[in-house]
């Protein structure tokens, strides 16, 4: 999906920045062509700033997501969500960061999940980098309470996980 977005701008290099910053932080782009979160208007100056582009560049970014059928149905409906892995302590929740071999490989989630439950803790979370977008993706699960140290041996026993660090 991320390269047929992608592809909508290979001539735009600019363009291309700023669609990834829309679509990291799930910002919308609002049929008047206003970037927003949610009813938040989000100037286009500022995102030409993080996006380190002419806030024309913006412009022209959400006028052809407008002009075309797939990108506005993506970008008019992407959302962002509440991330809960810094704060999770400061809660008393717990956090588990899981480092792929390959975070292309299927049942990675639903092993971690499985051994998670086996332990007795529910998952109050789960959020997994896109590959598309991070070269290490990686999976944090925040669970119900902290995290007991055997629970991290029976994870890096499962296939495909490289690796796993704890809150």
């Amino acid at each position: 999906m991320w390269s047929t977005v992608l592809k909508k701008f290979e001539k735009h290099p600019a363009q291309q920045k700023v669609i990834k910053i829309l679509f990291e932080r799930g910002f919308q782009v609002n049929d008047e062509g206003k970037v927003t979160s949610g009813s938040i208007e989000i100037p286009h100056t500022q995102l030409a700033k993080e996006a380190g582009v002419d806030r024309r560049v913006v412009d022209a970014t959400t006028d052809t997501i407008l002009t075309d059928e797939l990108l506005t149905n993506i970008f008019q409906n992407v959302k962002s969500i509440p991330f809960l892995r810094d704060v999770a302590p400061s809660l008393g929740l717990g956090v588990i960061i899981i480092t792929p071999d390959d975070a292309a490989n299927v049942g990675i989630l639903s092993n971690v999940s499985k051994v998670i439950s086996d332990h007795g803790l529910s998952i109050r979370q789960a959020v997994s980098d896109d590959p598309y977008f991070n070269n290490e993706a990686k999976l944090t699960i925040i669970t119900d309470s902290k995290i007991p140290g055997e629970l991290v041996s029976d994870i890096l026993d499962l296939q495909g996980v490289k690796g796993v660090s704890i809150y």
